[in-house]
């Protein structure tokens, strides 16, 4: 049994940071079960962090000691193992792009896929399932923008649509203008007033 922890050890070693491991990527070491008990005793060990049910993550060694990966990057390397998509929550958009100084207390995202809870040592990290119009242009201020005003909700829309025009490019307005067949009725009424302005 000792073999096959030294074999998934040295297996992972080399990963880069926030990279997700699980039983099955691993079988071709040992049977599941023996698979099983030597990611469970990795973690007992310290040398694996078990983030989920059948999910762990190497720690990461640096200058002060071991410490959990960075959650985003947790994230971001789940989304593509699993193949999801996965972008910050509107609350976190609505502060990256000025709407609020509101900053979230907890790191939360929005998945195509399901909902779940990664636990990094003391720290939470919440994947929420979300629509696909939610998750429409990943990486982009429009993107942002489109997560900021579903966050903010109907009643602030048209208030933050005046502060979001002169912070977005001529391309990144067209872009949001671009998405709003597959938006609620009241996001697309607002977005719909960029586009006399753009």
């Amino acid at each position: 049994m000792e073999n096959l922890t030294t074999a998934v050890t040295s297996h992972l070693s080399g990963a880069p940071e926030g990279m997700p491991v699980t039983a099955k990527e691993l079988l071709h070491l040992g049977t599941r079960a023996a698979v099983d008990q030597a990611l469970s005793r990795l973690a007992r060990r310290g040398k694996l962090i078990r983030v989920g049910r059948g999910l762990y993550v190497p720690p990461v060694q640096g200058r002060f000691g071991v410490r959990p990966p960075e959650p985003a990057k947790v994230v971001q390397a789940l989304a593509r193992h699993c193949g999801e998509s996965v972008v910050p929550h509107g609350a976190a958009a609505a502060n990256e792009l000025g709407l609020t100084t509101q900053l979230p207390v907890r790191e939360v995202y929005l998945t195509s896929g399901p909902s779940r809870k990664l636990k990094l040592g003391a720290q939470v990290v919440e994947l929420r399932h979300s629509p696909a119009w939610q998750l429409a242009l990943p990486g982009r201020a429009s993107g942002a923008a489109i997560r900021a005003l579903a966050w903010i909700g109907p009643e602030h829309a048209a208030a933050a649509i005046d502060t979001l025009r002169p912070k977005l490019s001529p391309s990144e307005r067209n872009a949001l203008i671009g998405q709003r067949r597959l938006m609620p009725t009241w996001l697309a009424q607002q977005v719909s007033k960029l586009a006399s302005n753009a």
